[in-house]
């Protein structure tokens, strides 16, 4: 057990540059990045080698869920490896933002080789595993776990911790601009039938111009950052027998794990179902690229006054509400079973609702779970804790994929059949079930295994204050 200077020592924080905007914006650039190939990925890499290179999506599907099961060894990996790394003079997180950056933008590009869509199916299947476990396993869990980590070293301030979940929020939703509006409207077009198809090699160029753009955030989220809260080495030997047995422990940790999976669960299905019930079931791109403007609207907007609504009502409280919203739009959908694109953009832009207030308070959440170990057991694992929330949001993204891909199969979507009337209603009512699932589940969870109230935060943070000397 450390003693009370030791603590002292190794969370004070320095005086000469205090919290301010440059952090926050700092911060916001680190999601931007990340979110140049998340999101890349999570919404055309299934389109891409369902429509390009001619896999099934049931294959790809079934491909990124392995992927996650080798996350569940990586995420935790490198948590460890976070929580035992010396600091430098930039801190102990931030240097890994720096090296990992163009090995994360150089996989996300190789996965949208276009070059070898006329290769034997054997070897397009191979690839497609190759660079996807290279980028997701290996680059980005090397640069994400750090990145998340990195919160709790910016500030120990809660309210202060909330910003920087806004700000990083509104990183990934200028990262959505850019690839959920602007992209649609590159990668598709109109063929001599009048179908709106997607294109290969457009699609490839776009991945090469996010992957510069990705090295670029990454690089301003370094330099304008300050680790402030002193996190010294951990001398612990690692045990992934007691990493299990911590986890189930923690009730704050599962139900914030099941929070990410399910929110994850409906948020990537409606983003990567867009690239399907807009271009085949409504035959519009451009909807898509409104949909994804009218999400980043909604996003921003609420960017402004969710610190202090989340403030006055509690962060679990107002993500439940939010959830709940979403699962209504989206049945309302499912009833109406519309085909006019424009009823259906209107119910999809409520249901982002649910997303959005989520994103903008989960990343305040985690550090709330961190900061409530640290009440319970005395010690502080940012890394190892964030990489366990981290693995659960890629489940999410795995159990997205999986699912969808699997559907997408069993109401016989493939290149050949993308526009027959029974397919198209199949992705309809995919886009709509899987998501309001999603959402139902996330509000259970969020009431029923989330202990992490507004009430219990204010004490948590009043005790580790007190602990520190504050």
């Amino acid at each position: 057990m450390a003693s009370q200077e030791e603590v002292k020592m190794n969370h004070q924080e320095t005086k000469e540059a205090p919290f301010g905007m440059r952090d926050r914006l700092g911060y916001m650039f680190g999601d931007f990045g990340n979110d140049f190939t998340f999101l890349l990925s999570s919404m055309f890499l299934m389109k891409f080698y369902t429509d390009v290179m001619g896999v099934s999506a049931a294959v790809v599907g079934a491909m990124m869920m392995i992927a996650r099961v080798v996350d569940a060894f990586s995420d935790v990996t490198m948590g460890q490896i976070c929580d035992r790394c010396r600091p430098g003079k930039k801190g102990k997180f931030a240097p890994w933002i720096r090296r990992m950056c163009g090995p994360v933008a150089l996989a996300s590009f190789l996965m949208y080789a276009v070059w070898f869509k006329d290769m034997p199916m054997g070897f397009k299947i191979f690839w497609m595993f190759f660079t996807y476990l290279l980028w997701g396993s290996i680059c980005y869990t090397g640069i994400n776990i750090p990145y998340g980590s990195m919160a709790s070293a910016i500030t120990a301030d809660p309210k202060e911790r909330t910003s920087l979940s806004s700000f990083r929020t509104i990183g990934a939703t200028l990262a959505n601009t850019v690839i959920g509006v602007v992209l649609p409207l590159i990668v598709y077009y109109e063929d001599a039938q009048g179908n709106t198809v997607f294109s290969g090699s457009r699609m490839m160029t776009a991945a090469l111009l996010c992957s510069v753009g990705a090295i670029i955030c990454y690089l301003l989220c370094y330099h304008m950052t300050t680790e402030r809260v002193k996190m010294e080495k951990t001398a612990e030997k690692f045990s992934f027998k007691e990493l299990i047995r911590t986890t189930i422990s923690n009730r704050a940790l599962i139900g914030i794990v099941a929070a990410a999976l399910l929110l994850l669960l409906a948020q990537l299905t409606l983003s990567g179902m867009g690239n399907y019930i807009y271009p085949n079931y409504f035959g519009n791109r451009e909807a898509m690229s409104t949909a994804n403007m009218g999400v980043t609207v909604i996003t921003l907007a609420l960017s402004t006054v969710i610190v202090n609504i989340s403030g006055k009502y509690g962060r679990k409280e107002l993500a439940g509400v939010g959830a709940a919203v979403g699962a209504i739009a989206l049945i309302a959908a499912f009833i109406l079973h519309t085909k006019n694109v424009w009823v259906f953009v209107a119910l999809y832009l409520i249901s982002s609702l649910g997303t959005a207030i989520f994103n903008l308070v989960c990343w305040a959440m985690i550090t709330d779970v961190i900061d409530d170990a640290e009440v319970r057991t005395g010690k502080r694992s940012d890394g190892t804790i964030y990489a366990v929330y981290s693995f659960a949001r890629k489940l999410g993204q795995a159990a997205s994929s999986g699912l969808t891909g699997g559907l997408l199969t069993m109401v016989g979507y493939s290149a050949a059949t993308a526009f027959e009337p029974q397919v198209v209603d199949g992705i309809y009512n995919i886009t709509c079930l899987v998501p309001a699932a999603g959402f139902i589940l996330l509000a259970l969870a969020l009431k029923f295994l989330y202990p992490l109230d507004k009430k219990q935060v204010e004490k948590n943070a009043k005790i580790l204050r007190e602990k520190r000397g504050e």
